[in-house]
């Protein structure tokens, strides 16, 4: 499946697309089963040309599954959801069944990933409002067995199930691709940026657009861990732009005659190459 906006705009990174499958692709990247792995980690493979799959044993973090679609995984994590709420925000050494736990699971953590459970990662204030955010999430449950990443212009659409499009790309790039996704639109809000885990903005955010009549495209990658991950794999700063492929076909159709054609979407690629 090949795009006509990677050619465009020529990203440095793979497009990506998910797949919903109920058999895994020979030969695909997967997480052992019941290790903690970054869902980044695999969506950097899958940039670099490697096919990836997941299921529910195998999505690296409680985040991770829910962030692909299995569910609500908070429930596994360690201490259950409301160690989760503490990890989040405060850290769990704020209260007693947080500290049993931490205790119990620490022979089990990195030094790091021990710290973050004890001390919290501060990204939201409070446990309460950590709750919140779970409830805002739009948990979805995948019709099928396995969650897969790979590069876009290995799927063939007419054979495969293709639920997103992911790009990861600079500033100038995500500009671009804001416009277009606006471009045929008639309004302004036709990209979102919800405040969520890297998993969430590729995963259950565009699939919750999909079931809209006008969907939109997500902007992620402001969860600050997942940026950690990722640079680390990729040496670049990027955002994600996902999206339902309902309005990747819309976009794709409007590259003609748009501002990418015009003199100053020239000046920008040669200012940003100088």
């Amino acid at each position: 499946m090949n795009s006509k906006i990677a050619q465009q705009l020529n990203f440095k990174h793979e497009p990506v697309g998910i797949v919903f499958a109920n058999e895994k692709p020979a030969g695909a990247r997967q997480f052992q089963e019941g290790k903690w792995g970054c869902v980044m980690f695999m969506l950097a493979a899958a940039v670099k040309g490697e096919t990836v799959a997941f299921d529910k044993t195998t999505c690296g973090c409680p985040g991770g599954g829910t962030g692909l679609g299995f569910g609500n995984q908070y429930t596994n994590f360690a201490g259950g959801e409301e160690c989760f709420k503490y990890f989040l925000s405060i850290g769990n050494e704020h209260w007693e069944a947080g500290k049993t736990t931490g205790e119990q699971v620490k022979p089990y953590l990195r030094p790091e990933a021990y710290q973050h459970f004890m001390h919290g990662e501060r990204y939201v204030k409070s446990p309460e409002l950590v709750g919140t955010f779970m409830e805002c999430l739009p948990m979805t449950e995948v019709p099928c067995r396995y969650v897969i990443f790979k590069p876009l212009k290995e799927i063939d659409e007419a054979n495969e199930d293709l639920r997103v499009v992911i790009f990861l790309g600079s500033m100038d790039q995500i500009a671009a691709l804001t416009v277009l996704a606006n471009y045929g639109r008639g309004h302004n809000e036709n990209v979102i940026f919800p405040f969520a885990a890297g998993c969430q903005s590729i995963g259950i955010y565009p699939y919750r657009e999909a079931e809209r009549a006008e969907p939109r495209a997500v902007l992620g990658l402001n969860d600050i861990s997942a940026r950690v991950y990722l640079k680390r794999i990729i040496k670049d700063d990027v955002l994600s732009f996902a999206m339902p492929p309902a309005i990747f076909r819309e976009m794709e159709a409007n590259l003609a005659g748009s501002f990418l054609e015009h003199d100053t979407w020239k000046q920008l690629v040669e200012l940003s190459s100088e």
